[in-house]
């Protein structure tokens, strides 16, 4: 999935910033909270969804394993989906989990925060788009793939659809080309280290979120966009 608009708006100061925003996590609520909530539900999962990254009340070895780069995101959330469907005693495909997992927040899977970032950020004439590697491997095409927030955005570039999934260098080119801005010029929020690595080494603006503290981030990138502080998604 791979929109592009052309145009490229200028102020007096030269080029307008661009946004680029990962997706799960920083837009949509993280896994790891919708997993607090199954655990809510489904009192079988409570010994699984106990470990859930750093929002977990228990240490999550395999978390660590993936921020040590020795599995992958997607092979993390494999295992969370297998385990999870053993506790349930269901078989089923991680598009399923992660259908069961968001259905669970209803229309309260955006980020507040994220959504007002991207309202204010294009209100004052930055573009706005998303760079994210699973969309459609984790989603297919449910309503989370058709939501508003992604019909509303400028560019939207899916590794699950083109192959190339961050931090591989030619991602960042892909969203940098899909917003027609200079990779300096655009501010690449994302809750994944190596993500945020690759997109400074592209040359962007990039911007940790922190899944215990995601507010910071978007302080962080109002910050970097001349754009005034909010309070949860609030502008102050």
């Amino acid at each position: 999935m791979h929109r592009r608009d052309r145009g490229t708006r200028r102020n007096g100061a030269g080029a307008l910033k661009a946004l680029l925003l990962d997706l799960g996590g920083t837009v949509f609520r993280s896994g790891s909270e919708m997993m607090a909530l199954l655990g809510e539900v489904e009192p079988a999962v409570r010994g699984v969804v106990a470990r859930r990254g750093p929002l977990g009340p228990e240490r999550d070895e395999l978390w660590d394993r993936m921020i040590r780069s020795e599995i992958s995101e997607r092979d993390y959330w494999q295992r969370r989906s297998d385990e999870v469907g053993a506790a349930l005693g269901r078989d089923w495909p991680i598009q399923e989990f992660m259908h069961t997992l968001y259905g669970l927040a209803g229309d309260d899977i955006i980020r507040p925060a994220a959504a007002g970032l991207a309202a204010d950020a294009r209100a004052a004439g930055h573009k706005v788009g998303v760079l994210t590697n699973d969309l459609r491997a984790f989603h297919g095409e449910t309503a989370m793939a058709s939501h508003p927030f992604l019909r509303g955005v400028d560019a939207l570039v899916d590794a699950s659809v083109t192959g190339i999934l961050k931090p591989d260098p030619r991602a960042y080119a892909l969203g940098a080309d899909a917003l027609g801005s200079a990779p300096g010029d655009i501010v690449f929020v994302d809750d994944m280290p190596w993500n945020i690595e690759g997109a400074r080494k592209a040359g962007m603006i990039a911007v940790e979120l922190d899944l215990t503290d995601p507010q910071r981030a978007f302080d962080e990138a109002r910050d970097a966009l001349d754009l005034p502080r909010t309070a949860d998604g609030v502008v102050a």
